[in-house]
């Protein structure tokens, strides 16, 4: 049973008070679902903001867009999808291929989208910016936190939100909703380096 934090708690840690207007980052459904069930049970409603050039191939982002799409149509939230423009992205990677997960090519990767994300922020009106990359625990919670603040100071007006989105039981109600709502569930990150790093792997 996911352990609840008072209706109180989770509005007080919005920058700016409750009544801001946030803009959340979305990775994919599944660690999307614990997050904006949470924030809505707590009296707030983000705007879902779907931002992953990195994904790949076309199919696989596809499937991620539609499963998340899906959820935030279920809840009634605005789902906003960024244009999806791998080749854009593939420069941020340049010379980080063989990098691991969590090494230096992740922090790139996530100052690209999460820039994308503050510039819409910006842009729309939305006064605060968080992500779900918070929530894996195979993402770097420090480069997540640094790519975010980095991305909204070059925006004025948007703040980020750096949301431990592991904490109060979220993590174990993540994979209670992943089954509740069979959501497709990816085995690897995203871009093509860490798919052969999966791959490899799975090789015996």
């Amino acid at each position: 049973m996911m352990k609840h934090l008072s209706p109180i708690s989770l509005r007080e840690e919005v920058p700016g008070g409750a009544d801001a207007r946030i803009l959340l980052h979305a990775c994919c459904a599944p660690c999307s679902g614990a997050i904006i069930e949470f924030m809505l049970q707590q009296g707030l409603r983000p705007a879902v903001f779907f931002s992953n050039a990195n994904i790949y191939p076309l199919e696989e982002y596809e499937l991620r867009r539609d499963e998340c799409r899906r959820w935030c149509l279920q809840n009634g939230l605005d789902f906003i999808d960024d244009d999806y423009d791998h080749a854009a992205w593939r420069p941020v990677a340049r010379g980080l291929e063989q990098e691991p997960e969590r090494g230096r090519r992740c922090l790139q990767c996530f100052r690209y989208r999460l820039e994308r994300a503050a510039r819409y922020a910006h842009e729309h009106g939305y006064d605060v910016l968080t992500t779900t990359l918070a929530s894996s625990r195979w993402k770097d919670l420090d480069q997540v936190n640094a790519a975010g603040a980095w991305a909204c100071s070059l925006f004025p007006g948007v703040t980020w939100w750096p949301r431990n989105w592991r904490t109060g039981g979220l993590q174990q109600r993540r994979g209670e909703i992943i089954r509740e709502q069979c959501f497709y569930n990816q085995q690897y990150c995203g871009c093509e380096f860490s798919l052969a790093g999966r791959l490899a792997q799975q090789t015996p």
